[in-house]
């Protein structure tokens, strides 16, 4: 009987011996600190792809950055200054080492890429951060009118347009948005015009190049957003919803799009890349003050430290916007860790 007891206290769990859960903010950090270090691997995989790539192009910056009748001993002292006569990745290992100081090194024009950006970086965000707004706006009131009634003749309207919007490249719009507004209406300008601070003159100038960006996009989350709700819809809490009476307004503010939510904003952050990158045509194409002239003139340059300085911050905002939409779809799944 000693015995049995000895050893039934001797199994007790002692109070307070347990290892405790690490705190939620603990966690929370954590968490975040492996999604930045994994985003951040694969933007320095991409940076040193863009060295590379440039590498392998014809030509080098030296040649196109020269001014007619320059000797081959000029050319030569050009290479030397730019660097061009070290192993490329003895300069990309140089380059990066600044890139946490904010340092995006020298063009090959001699100017600080910092300084090349500042200007056009903010122009493209405003650009891309509207076309983000009225996509996500635009894309959730479409796909909620097309949830409302399923099987219908706005649901059949709004999956249709959606698709055939999808499958249009941003220069097809942006040509047709010239042509109609512009051209034939003389509604809204078709160049952009910039004040002396190098921002866009008038809001006017900034529709044509938003809706360009946006409409491509508003079909993709469209369809997320009518798919997200579909799913949503056929979960037990919504019959049981529907079986107490609530107004189908309340079900799909209250219920459904909750729910829908960490899709859809999987949706919008994805668009972030595409609204970026797209950018660069648009900004071609309406004359807009951004970093699409600036990324054509580097890559015509051969322009290494400028093209990846682009791509460097490019790469920030987009890791910056998927790192925000991690948290809010562990937010929105009720995972507060």
């Amino acid at each position: 009987m000693a015995g049995s007891l000895i050893q039934a206290v001797r199994r007790r769990p002692v109070r307070g011996a347990e290892p405790r859960p690490a705190p939620a903010v603990t966690r929370l950090v954590l968490r975040v600190a492996g999604v930045f270090a994994r985003r951040a691997v694969l933007l320095t995989v991409l940076l040193a792809f863009v060295f590379t790539a440039v590498e392998l192009l014809p030509g080098d910056a030296a040649t196109a950055t020269s001014e007619r009748g320059e000797s081959a001993a000029d050319l030569a002292e050009r290479r030397h200054l730019l660097g061009l006569d070290r192993p490329v990745l003895e300069r990309f290992r140089e380059w990066m080492t600044g890139l946490p100081t904010g340092d995006l090194g020298t063009s090959a024009r001699g100017e600080s890429v910092a300084d090349l950006l500042a200007h056009p970086f903010p122009n493209t965000l405003l650009l891309g951060g509207l076309a983000l707004l009225v996509t996500l706006l635009a894309s959730v009131a479409l796909g909620c009118w097309a949830a409302v009634r399923p099987g219908g003749e706005a649901d059949r309207a709004v999956s249709a347009s959606a698709t055939g919007v999808l499958a249009l490249p941003e220069f097809v719009i942006a040509v047709a948005l010239v042509l109609v507004f512009a051209l034939w209406t003389d509604w809204l300008p078709a160049v952009t015009l910039t004040d002396a601070d190098g921002s866009p003159a008038s809001w006017r100038m900034l529709v044509l190049p938003v809706l360009a960006l946006a409409i491509p996009q508003l079909g993709w989350n469209t369809r997320i957003v009518r798919a997200a709700l579909a799913d949503e819809a056929k979960a037990p809490h919504i019959d049981t919803a529907v079986l107490d009476g609530l107004p189908r307004h309340r079900i799909l503010t209250h219920h459904l799009l909750p729910g829908a939510l960490p899709t859809i904003t999987a949706g919008i952050a994805t668009s972030t890349g595409m609204l970026l990158g797209g950018a660069v045509v648009v900004e071609t194409i309406f004359n807009y003050p951004g970093i699409g002239s600036v990324l054509a003139g580097a890559v015509a340059d051969r322009d290494s430290p400028l093209i990846a300085g682009v791509v460097a911050v490019t790469g920030a905002v987009i890791t910056g916007v998927l790192l925000l939409a991690d948290l809010v779809r562990a937010w929105a799944s009720g995972d507060r860790t």
